[in-house]
């Protein structure tokens, strides 16, 4: 079975994490997501690129999430969170999933 790469699985955890908590009206729903999907490419970037690596994107991940409010108010809900999915995706890609 082929792996998902850690791209797709921290941008899909901002994306699913921001639509699980607008559909369900649950934010805590919607954190678990999020937890849940940066945790598991926290594990692939350990994995694929070491310790740094992963404590970096990790802190990328949980950034992106904080920006994505304030840059909401600005620009809406859904660019935001498309906006840092794409540059968190960009940034694993480039450290970790480039080199499998």
């Amino acid at each position: 079975m082929a792996k998902v790469p850690s791209a797709v699985i921290a941008a899909g955890g901002l994306v699913g994490g921001y639509g699980v908590a607008r559909w369900t009206r649950k934010r805590p729903l919607g954190g678990a997501v999020l937890a849940v999907a940066g945790a598991a490419a926290a594990q692939q970037w350990r994995q694929q690129a070491g310790g740094k690596a992963a404590g970096a994107l990790t802190v990328a991940y949980v950034a992106a999430f904080a920006g994505s409010h304030p840059l909401a108010k600005k620009v809406g809900a859904w660019p935001s969170v498309f906006g840092v999915a794409g540059a968190v995706a960009l940034a694993s890609w480039a450290v970790a999933d480039r080199r499998g």
